[in-house]
């Protein structure tokens, strides 16, 4: 199997999917899912063997050893079948932004194609996130196939732009739908931030889960809020979508075990952002808390099935359960 020079991670696998250097052999499949798919493609003609062995061979093949390519291409695998293949295009490295491109076996489109486009796109944005250190991912789609959004909207993307009778295709203009995922990152928690982790921390969804079912007032949490920043046993985060916070995370120390607790902003609830708060922030915690940590626990209300959800995939394990709410552990050691 051929590797990019610029990745240092080359295969990127969710239970038995993968997304893999695109490969030689995969070329003629490739090429008849495009010409069966011509209507929502950028490509004006069938494409013949011949045009596909030229193309691997004069463009694909040069990818590889390029510090910065200008795309980046995948074979999509179930197993060691190709079922589909895609990857991060018109990459601008200078601006940190590229576009995501997919397409699947044209006979799997119509049962599976909602779980297919789910599972690459958390596959190619782990690409372009954890490896390329890009800024932003985006989709530029003629708007002729709607369901393809509501699975990008489910995965954190949000529609950019809507740019209408943008293209001229099958004699007609059509318009174009842009959606955008920016690069999640964390940071400190500031005294400014009192204000937005209350209104979190006070909206209905987030109160109807929460362990501590008080009413929360502003002078209490704000109060609360500063002497977790001054503890020298608190290691407090917030989750940031570009310059715009989205969630918070928090490991309270006591002696070798830290106590986790998390929020996220309402409106990005089922989005998948539970899943890539608690990673990133025990991957922080881990590197600043030192050796002395060797415990991760939380509790979560049992009906809370998502953050259930969330816990047991990132390897915490149940150690109590008292019919409301369960303590979860990850050792860490």
């Amino acid at each position: 199997m051929m590797e990019y020079k610029c990745l240092t991670k080359q295969q990127f696998y969710f239970k038995q999917y993968a997304i893999v250097p695109i490969r030689m052999e995969d070329r003629f499949s490739i090429m008849q899912w495009r010409n069966e798919q011509m209507y929502h493609l950028r490509q004006n003609r069938i494409l013949t063997p011949e045009d596909q062995d030229q193309y691997f061979k004069t463009v694909v093949a040069k990818l590889f050893d390029l510090d910065k390519p200008g795309q980046i291409l995948f074979s999509y695998l179930d197993g060691d079948t190709c079922i589909g293949y895609g990857g991060l295009v018109h990459i601008d490295w200078t601006n940190r932004n590229a576009e995501i491109s997919f397409i699947m076996d044209t006979t799997l489109e119509k049962e599976f194609f909602e779980f297919h486009w789910s599972t690459y796109l958390s596959l190619i944005e782990r690409v372009a996130f954890e490896e390329l250190d890009l800024h932003k991912i985006f989709t530029y789609a003629f708007n002729l196939r709607p369901h393809l959004y509501p699975v990008l909207e489910k995965s954190g993307f949000y529609r950019e732009a809507t740019l209408k009778e943008h293209a001229f295709f099958d004699e007609r203009f059509i318009s174009v739908v842009i959606h955008a995922k920016v690069h999640c990152y964390l940071r400190p928690a500031l005294l400014t931030d009192a204000a937005t982790t209350f209104r979190w921390a006070t909206n209905p969804k987030v109160r109807e889960f929460a362990l501590n079912q008080s009413e929360i007032q502003w002078l209490d949490h704000k109060m609360w809020f500063a002497n977790k920043l001054k503890s020298n046993h608190c290691f407090y985060y917030l989750l940031m979508q570009g310059d715009e916070p989205i969630g918070s995370i928090r490991f309270d120390i006591d002696t070798n075990e830290a106590m986790i607790s998390y929020l996220l902003d309402p409106k990005y609830h089922g989005m998948g952002f539970g899943r890539i708060l608690l990673k990133k922030g025990i991957e922080q915690f881990k590197q600043e808390a030192g050796h002395q940590i060797t415990r991760i626990t939380g509790w979560v209300i049992n009906e809370n099935l998502p953050s259930v959800k969330v816990f047991e995939n990132l390897g915490f394990e149940k150690s109590q359960d008292d019919g409301t709410k369960s303590n979860y552990y990850l050792s860490i050691i």
